[in-house]
């Protein structure tokens, strides 16, 4: 299994497009004669830029930054409201037509998607339907009434409290996360009670800069929750047992009611670390996996009525038990995934959201790109440090160039702590991160070691990585 490629098939499951070249090449034709839609994009930098203009069609299209990155990201605390005012004043004052509002990150950028589409009259999901999903414990309490088989027990307690474990009736070890965050932020994996004191300080520390401003939103749009998840802060946590396996994010959208899949990226870990150490697409997880997970994903999205938006969903497979298990769902394509997409299939995933907020079927090219396989590897460091240096420009351009398709993102800067890098997860610092496309998994191992001795980094982690 490890290293196989999967040729380009059609699941049979009933009412769920699983991309295939047949498809897709008749899907994406655009008229030229077109005028150009006028997209806006929340957060826009360059880097997706470039994405969004590789895509097919974009000449038709024409990309307009709603809000600049700064304001969406790595802020103290979020002032949601002001940013949904701020968005509304400027689309407001745009001479033209407002085809389409999307997002490729994290709270506030895919809570205020829906919000501004629902505004502006244009084509999202509900957002009571995204907030069913971001809201993390009115998520499970949704996901248990439809596939309770595929989630782990949870149970729901304050941090604030005096005695929080006293909440958890959870055998050790159990994983806790917020109500609201984004990635792995604040999420621990609790062994013992140790762990559990030594997490309660951290979590109080940081926790209200999401949770104030995601309580504060769901205020002011007075969602119709059922009774257990009315008055739920987003500063409790949920306990949740301890799930494992292999792990993979299954990518797509709902389009008129129906479910599409785009790609399955796997998520592959440091041995024994809670953090993951790359990406890499396509998956080598077997097929009928594959279709089991699209089928979880179309029962629960549909049972909460999330349509005409995209999604990411993670899941575990337990292979020894052959058990699947549905890790969240994130209202989003994957922005670390959309180098890998178009490295592989030629288009990045931004297509997909780019299609539906214009009306047209999400398709994707197939295995037209330049690459067989894909990583992102995230170069990371696991105990706070002051950088001593980093790679200059003259290697990075090297590396890049010796290795067609590598793009080298470095996050740090001399004389910085670590402990600085905001939006990290709770054990470890991503300094760096690595795009490679390759012919197979050995070579695109290789070349990442190839490029960690060019710029002259140490990479004894590199050397645990799984082999997947």
């Amino acid at each position: 299994m490890p290293g196989a490629m999967q040729p380009a098939v059609t699941f049979s499951l009933e009412n769920c497009i699983w991309q295939d070249e047949s498809l897709r090449n008749t899907s994406m034709l655009w008229n030229t004669s077109m005028k150009k839609k006028n997209l806006f994009v929340i957060g826009l930098n360059d880097f997706n830029r470039t994405r969004l203009e590789a895509i097919s069609g974009a000449e038709n299209f024409v990309f307009h930054g709603l809000l600049s990155h700064e304001e969406v990201t790595e802020q103290d605390e979020y002032p949601v409201l002001d940013l949904l005012h701020k968005a509304e004043k400027q689309l407001s004052s745009f001479q033209g037509a407002i085809d389409g509002i999307i997002g490729y990150m994290d709270f506030p950028v895919s809570t205020m998607v829906p919000v501004l589409c629902e505004r502006y009259g244009l084509r999202s999901a509900p957002v009571a339907a995204f907030l069913k999903c971001e809201h993390k414990y009115w998520s499970r309490v949704e996901q248990k009434k439809v596939i309770p088989q595929h989630i782990p027990g949870f149970h729901l307690f304050d941090p604030f409290d005096e005695n929080p474990a006293g909440a958890i009736p959870l055998d050790f070890p159990y994983w806790i996360k917020p109500v609201k965050s984004f990635g792995s932020h604040l999420g621990f994996r609790i062994s013992g009670e140790r762990d559990l004191e030594e997490a309660i300080p951290q979590i109080r520390e940081n926790i209200t800069r999401i949770s104030r401003p995601f309580d504060r939103l769901i205020d002011h749009l007075n969602p119709d929750m059922p009774e257990e998840v009315r008055g739920v802060s987003a500063h409790l946590f949920l306990a949740e047992e301890l799930i494992g396996g292999l792990q993979c994010t299954l990518e797509g959208c709902m389009y008129n009611h129906e479910l599409y899949v785009h790609g399955v990226v796997d998520s592959i870990r440091y041995p024994n670390r809670s953090v993951f150490s790359r990406y890499q697409y396509p998956s080598v997880l077997p097929r009928r996996v594959q279709q089991k997970m699209a089928e979880i994903c179309k029962t629960f999205l549909k049972h909460i009525g999330y349509n005409n938006s995209s999604f990411n969903m993670e899941f575990f497979w337990n292979r020894k038990r052959d058990k699947i298990y549905m890790l969240e769902v994130n209202t989003r394509v994957a922005q670390h995934h959309s180098d890998l997409f178009q490295k592989v299939d030629g288009v990045s995933n931004h297509q997909v959201p780019v299609n539906l907020a214009l009306g047209k079927e999400p398709l994707i090219p197939e295995r037209k790109g330049a690459f067989r396989i894909a990583g992102a590897f995230f170069y990371r460091e696991f105990e706070d440090a002051r950088v001593d240096r980093v790679p200059d420009r003259e290697e990075v351009d090297r590396m890049e160039k010796e290795n067609p398709g590598t793009i080298i993102q470095i996050d740090v800067t001399p004389g910085m702590m670590l402990s600085e890098l905001p939006e990290q997860d709770s054990y470890s610092y991503i300094c760096a991160l690595i795009y490679m496309g390759a012919s197979g998994r050995k070579v695109l191992l290789k070349g990442y070691e190839k490029c960690l001795r060019g710029l002259n980094v140490p990479y004894g982690e590199w050397e645990k990585i799984p082999r997947l």
